[in-house]
């Protein structure tokens, strides 16, 4: 598959994060953040679970969850590693549901590095 990755990082999605989402380790939050955008994009809930922190992922996310949602662009506003085991990426997502007009998801997510590799834990979400 030769086509630009989902997540608006220009480089294909074999290059990009195909890679972690067959099981590698992602090197940095603002990747995994990335690769969790284009897993929903791909509708992948498995995968967005499995990177998932324990203490505060959902009990379950199915195909149906992210089925009638469709997300348009990401763009990274800023990505801050505090120290090593925390860092925070800001980003703005753009989606549309069903047929409703296009909308914008703005979220300064918080991640941390425990067990080798970075887990999402939750996000502020701010108002478009």
């Amino acid at each position: 598959m030769n086509t630009l990755c989902p997540c608006f990082s220009g480089d294909t999605y074999t290059a990009c994060c195909q890679p972690l989402h067959l099981g590698q380790a992602a090197p940095n939050a603002e990747r995994l953040m990335r690769s969790r955008y284009s897993a929903h994009a791909q509708k992948l809930p498995d995968y967005l679970l499995q990177t998932w922190h324990a203490q505060t992922r959902p009990a379950s996310l199915t195909l149906a969850d992210l089925n009638g949602i469709k997300w348009l662009k990401l763009q990274v506003l800023s990505h801050t590693q505090r120290d090593a085991e925390t860092a925070f990426v800001h980003y703005v997502a753009t989606l549309q549901i069903g047929k409703q007009k296009k909308q914008q998801l703005i979220e300064h997510s918080r991640f941390t590095f425990e067990q080798g590799q970075w887990w999402y834990i939750d996000g502020e979400i701010q108002a478009a």
